[in-house]
C-alpha cells in the first residue's frame, strides 16, 4: 500500500518539519521532507494533513489485553485481594475464543489512543496473536510463567518460538515470568536455563508493592531484583514491570544486566502500590518505558493519561517541577517502549523505519496556541486529538472509524456476552 501524507507538521528525530511530506510504501517510510519532489506515483491514498502533527505512534510496553472483561468490576481493593480473589479465579474461566474477542476490544481502545503495538503477558497466546494479526495490530507476547502452569515448560516455550514469533509479520515472542512470588526457585531456574540456552531476555513483574518486596527478603534473604539476577534470569537482559519499591542492590543488579524498566503509573496509583522512582532510573541510565497494564487495574488503556501521570507524579513527589520533561516522557511512550520490547525499526519518522504513526489534531482548543507542540501533546493532549492511527503502513483508525476487519458492534456484543458469562450475570 502506498500512502502520501502532505501539509503536515512532522515530528522527526531531528525536530519538527513544518509543512512536511511523508510517503509510505509496503509498511515502511520511503520519504520524509519539507519539499515535495515532482514525482507522480500510483498512490492508494493521498492525505492532506491540514497542518496537523504527524508523529510516531505510542508503544504500550506492558499490557494484559484480555483483562478488559474485568474493567470497572474488580475495583477498590488491595492488590492481593484483587489478584487472588477477583482476577485469578475468573481468568481461569476464559477460553481461547474469549481471549480472541477480548483482545480485539482492547485493540480498538489502543488504536483510538494512538497505540500501534502492545506487549501482552497472558495465556491463550495463540488467540491473542490471531486477534492482532486479523486486526493488523502489532504485539510482543509472552506467557507469564507461574508455578501452576510450569508443566512442560521447555516444550511450551519452544512452541511459542516456533509458532508465534514472526506470525503475520506483526507478532514477536518473548519469555515471561509472572513474578517471583508466584514461582518456586526450581521454576525460575528452569526458565533462566531456557533463556540462557536461547540467549533471550526475560520479562517479569517486579517489586510492585512494598509487601511483595518485603516478603521476598523474608523468603530468600535478598530483594527480588537481586534474587532473580543471581539465579541468572537476566543474563541476556530483560524487562521489569512496575518496579515501584527497589533496593540499591536491585538497581545495581538490573543495571549491570541492561534490564529495562516499564512503569504503569495509573495502575500503581489505583491499586495504591506506590510511585516508581523514575527520575532515579533515568539518572542511573536505565531505558524507561510506559505501559498501561490491564483494564482491570487501570481502567483505561490511554497513553495520554499515563504520560501525564508519569511526569506529574515525579514532579509532585520530588518537589521539583524541572524533573522528567515532556520530551523525556514522550520518548518513554514511543522509542523507549520499542527498545524495551526489543523491536527494531522504530527510531522515529525517518526513511527506512516502520510506518507506525499517528496524526494529532492541532485544531482543537487544548492544542492552541502552538508554543511547544511536544509539551502540548504530553501535558494537554488527549485521545480526542487522535485523528488517525497507522500500523505497518495501514490505516486502522481514522476519525472515529475502525478498519480492523470486523464490525465494531459485533466485537462489543461478543465481549459483553463473555463478561456476563464469566461474572455469572
Amino acid at each position: 500500500m502506498m500512502i502520501r501524507i502532505y501539509n503536515a507538521k512532522i515530528l522527526t528525530p531531528d525536530g519538527i518539519i513544518d509543512g512536511g511530506e511523508l510517503w509510505i510504501e509496503n509498511g515502511k517510510i520511503k520519504f520524509v521532507s519539507q519539499v515535495s519532489p515532482l514525482i507522480l506515483l500510483p498512490w492508494d491514498r493521498e492525505i492532506n494533513a491540514n497542518g496537523n502533527l504527524l508523529m510516531p505512534s505510542f508503544k504500550n510496553a506492558h499490557a494484559h489485553s484480555p483483562m478488559v472483561f474485568l474493567r470497572s468490576y474488580a475495583d477498590d481493593t488491595t492488590l492481593d485481594e484483587w489478584l487472588f480473589k477477583q482476577v485469578f479465579p475468573r481468568e481461569a474461566k476464559l477460553t481461547p475464543d474469549d481471549c480472541y474477542y477480548l483482545t480485539k476490544l482492547a485493540i480498538l481502545e489502543y488504536l483510538s489512543s494512538g497505540i500501534s503495538v502492545a506487549s501482552d503477558m497472558y495465556f491463550h497466546l495463540e488467540s491473542i496473536a490471531d486477534a492482532c494479526v486479523d486486526c493488523g495490530f502489532r504485539n510482543v507476547i509472552l506467557e507469564g510463567i507461574t508455578e501452576s502452569n510450569k508443566s512442560g515448560l521447555y516444550d511450551k516455550l519452544q512452541w511459542g518460538i516456533n509458532n508465534l514469533d514472526g506470525k503475520g509479520g506483526l507478532i514477536e515472542y518473548r519469555l515471561g515470568l509472572h513474578a517471583e512470588y508466584t514461582n518456586s526457585e526450581e521454576c525460575i531456574k528452569m526458565l533462566a536455563g531456557f533463556a540462557k540456552e536461547n540467549k533471550m531476555p526475560v520479562y517479569t513483574h517486579l517489586c510492585e508493592t512494598a509487601k511483595e518486596a518485603k516478603e521476598c527478603v523474608q523468603r530468600h534473604g535478598k530483594s527480588a531484583g537481586e534474587y532473580l539476577s543471581d539465579l541468572g534470569l537476566f543474563d541476556y537482559g530483560g524487562v521489569v514491570y512496575h518496579f515501584v519499591h527497589p533496593t540499591d542492590k536491585d538497581i545495581k543488579s538490573l543495571k549491570e544486566r541492561g534490564v529495562s524498566v516499564v512503569t504503569c503509573p495509573a495502575s500503581n496509583l489505583k491499586l495504591a502500590s506506590g510511585i516508581a522512582p523514575l527520575k532515579r532510573y533515568l539518572d542511573e541510565g536505565f531505558n524507561v518505558a510506559i505501559g498501561t497494564d490491564g483494564a482491570a487495574s487501570n481502567n483505561a488503556l490511554d497513553m495520554f493519561r499515563e504520560m501525564y501521570l508519569a511526569t506529574g507524579l515525579q514532579k509532585g513527589t520530588l518537589g521539583d517541577p524541572t524533573v522528567l520533561s515532556g520530551e523525556s516522557v514522550l520518548d518513554m511512550a514511543t522509542t523507549n517502549g520499542a527498545k524495551a520490547m526489543g523491536l527494531d525499526g522504530f527510531e522515529g519518522l525517518k526513511v527506512g523505519e516502520n510506518a507506525d504513526m499517528i496524526l494529532i489534531d492541532l485544531h482543537q482548543p487544548n492544542m492552541q496556541p502552538l508554543n511547544n507542540i511536544v509539551k502540548n501533546v504530553v501535558f494537554a493532549g488527549s485521545k480526542s486529538n487522535v485523528l488517525m492511527t497507522i500500523v505497518a503502513g495501514k490505516i486502522l483508525y481514522e476519525k472515529g472509524e475502525y478498519f480492523v476487519g470486523e464490525d465494531v458492534d459485533r466485537i462489543y456484543s461478543k465481549c459483553q456476552q463473555i463478561a456476563d458469562r464469566i461474572l455469572e450475570r
